[in-house]
């Protein structure tokens, strides 16, 4: 084929003239026969897809996993079970609550996404860089984030809906206390830890079940921003953790994360004392302890931010044989939404991309049509449109792709009337959130309230004395010192 460097359509026809559009004389209308003017101003309509609801601005880049620690004994993952087994991976980093052109430095929770390219699939933990969340139930995550994002009327941020909420909802309590700390505001992407959050499973080739947590701890050290601090750099570098990430790798400065984990066996749940797949608890690691199992290195930037970044799709749901979903409330919810947001955002073949699609094994399935379909993924060695065009229908005679039933995972014994259960009653909302209090040096327990204590001023009296209550009941010292922060 001819390589030479001439301006064309997307179909490949050669374009005369890009500055001038065709018109009618000198001075007349421009023609609808002008083709090539169409389809550009056609195209630049639509090169944004839809951004994030949550989590739109981010960062993202390539690397690697390594296991040091042969999980066998707690699960069938190929990628888990062999010491020394290196999968590839690509890390999104985001903020939460922020549009797209939002600063780094917000006083906001972390999205931590990974996507493990393994043999028998892409395995994500799409996470945050909080063990916990605000909520528990996934009834409330869409008002949650209403709160987060702008006032409809004003179209401004408001102090007043996130309090207000929050003080109707105390089990948001430990993630308050973790954002409103020195913790609230990361320095950057490398300087932070991760977590899965979620209660998953694991299970074994005995059929025995475990659950368990991920925890991804950064090698650099954890360091974060003043309020101070942060303002500065958001009046000067939005864009900081960004460029952070991208010049570090460019310069050979991998950042890594050691990948560790907590396991509990099946039948502890039942005798815990908390609910552990309560999304608003921590494991406590005394119980629990950490058990390293590898390390995370990024080491390649990516080419192309929209194609690869913007366009890297998520789901807790994708899980890979000898890991699974529990009881937790929230996870169950997003196994639908993440998926559900992608085919919305980029369309019904996302999974096409190069960026999501399997790069250490081959896709197999009966999906048919649809925008995008027959896109080629360079690591795909076959189709990803079914067994061939002449067969997207299952099950078949025809030599198609059939199931793996030595894979299934093993019962998960559920009882109980189906009923909307009140998950308020009978929970502690508080003591987690004390006790993370009371582990707090003087220097952190003043940053905690006088972040507090800025964003209270800015509410109701409704507002400030129904949540100040809950700081009380959380650790009297914990109130207390809030109230003296706003005299103030």
């Amino acid at each position: 084929m001819k390589k030479n460097n001439s301006l064309t359509t997307s179909v490949g026809i050669p374009i005369a003239n890009d500055q001038n559009s065709i018109t009618a004389g000198t001075n007349g209308p421009i023609l609808m026969q002008d083709v090539a003017l169409l389809e550009k101003l056609a195209h630049f309509n639509r090169e944004r897809i839809p951004e994030r609801v949550v989590h739109a601005k981010g960062t993202g880049a390539y690397g690697t996993f390594t296991l040091s620690k042969d999980l066998s004994d707690y699960t069938i993952a190929d990628f888990l079970r062999a010491e020394g087994k290196q999968s590839e991976v690509f890390v999104r980093f985001s903020t939460v609550g922020g549009e797209t052109g939002s600063a780094d430095a917000e006083r906001d929770p972390r999205g931590f996404a990974v996507k493990f390219y393994t043999e028998q699939g892409n395995h994500d933990v799409a996470g945050n860089n909080t063990p916990v969340f605000f909520i528990r139930d996934p009834q409330k995550f869409p008002d949650f984030v209403h709160t987060q994002k702008r006032d409809p009327h004003t179209n401004l941020k408001s102090a007043e809906m996130v309090w207000d909420y929050w003080s109707l909802n105390p089990e948001a309590l430990h993630q308050i206390t973790i954002l409103m700390s020195d913790r609230g505001i990361p320095k950057d992407y490398r300087h932070m830890h991760g977590f899965g959050s979620h209660t998953f499973s694991f299970w074994n080739s005995g059929g025995e079940r475990f659950w368990m947590k991920w925890h991804f701890k950064t090698v650099q050290g954890v360091k974060n921003l003043s309020e101070e601090e942060a303002a500065k750099i958001r009046s000067s570098d939005p864009d900081h953790a960004q460029r952070d990430l991208v010049e570090a790798i460019e310069r050979g400065e991998f950042p890594r994360w050691d990948v560790k984990i907590q396991i509990m066996p099946e039948m502890d749940a039942e005798q815990c004392a908390f609910n552990p797949f309560d999304l608003t608890k921590i494991w406590p690691h005394a119980d629990y302890p950490l058990i390293d199992i590898g390390v995370m290195e990024l080491n390649r930037n990516v080419d192309n931010y929209f194609a690869e970044t913007e366009q890297a799709a998520f789901s807790p749901g994708n899980m890979v044989p000898g890991i699974g979903a529990s009881p937790d409330r929230v996870l169950q919810a997003r196994l639908f939404a993440y998926p559900d947001a992608q085919r919305y955002r980029i369309g019904a073949n996302y999974n096409q991309l190069s960026v999501n699609c399997p790069h250490a094994t081959s896709a197999h399935h009966y999906q048919r049509a649809g925008a995008m379909a027959g896109a080629s993924c360079p690591f795909n060695h076959g189709t990803s449109d079914g067994a061939s065009p002449a067969v997207n229908y299952g099950p078949n005679s025809k030599g198609g792709p059939v199931e793996t039933a030595s894979l299934s995972e093993p019962p998960l014994r559920i009882s109980g009337d189906a009923d909307r259960y009140d998950h308020q009653e009978g929970n502690d909302n508080y003591g987690q959130a004390g006790a993370l209090f009371k582990l707090m040096t003087e220097d952190q327990k003043q940053q905690l309230v006088t972040n507090i204590a800025g964003g209270l001023q800015q509410c109701s009296t409704p507002v400030q004395e129904r949540m100040l209550p809950h700081f009380d009941a959380c650790d009297a010292d914990y109130g207390r010192r809030i109230r003296q922060a706003m005299k103030a």
